[in-house]
């Protein structure tokens, strides 16, 4: 019988050229890849008022599936290395996935 395997995809948004900083944060969490995604955007003067943060127009967007186990870790991992508070100023969110192709799990040792 096979196991069902929960998933989460975290989408990560950051000022162009952190792509790698957040992948080497995920993978810390035990994520193993993810998708970038090239972005614009579109936050004017009024979100940096906000915030009272400069914000870029260019922005990368990482798309990383993880199992649902690994989602707190990897998503307080980029919080505390590419956070709003950091240079590439990210914002972080997951959401489930209902089904999953094309990926098998890690063996266990």
């Amino acid at each position: 019988m096979n196991k069902k395997f929960t998933h989460e995809v975290i989408f990560c948004i950051v000022n162009s050229g952190y792509s790698e900083a957040v992948m080497d944060a995920a993978k810390k969490g035990g994520a193993r890849g993810g998708t970038v995604l090239n972005a614009r955007g579109t936050a004017g003067k009024e979100a940096e008022k906000f915030f009272h943060i400069s914000v870029h127009e260019e922005k990368e967007i990482v798309m990383i599936l993880v199992p649902e186990e690994q989602k707190a870790d990897v998503l307080q991992l980029l919080y505390d290395e590419v956070g709003l508070n950091t240079a590439g100023q990210g914002i972080a969110f997951s959401m489930p996935v209902d089904g999953v192709v094309g990926i098998s799990p890690i063996p266990e040792k």
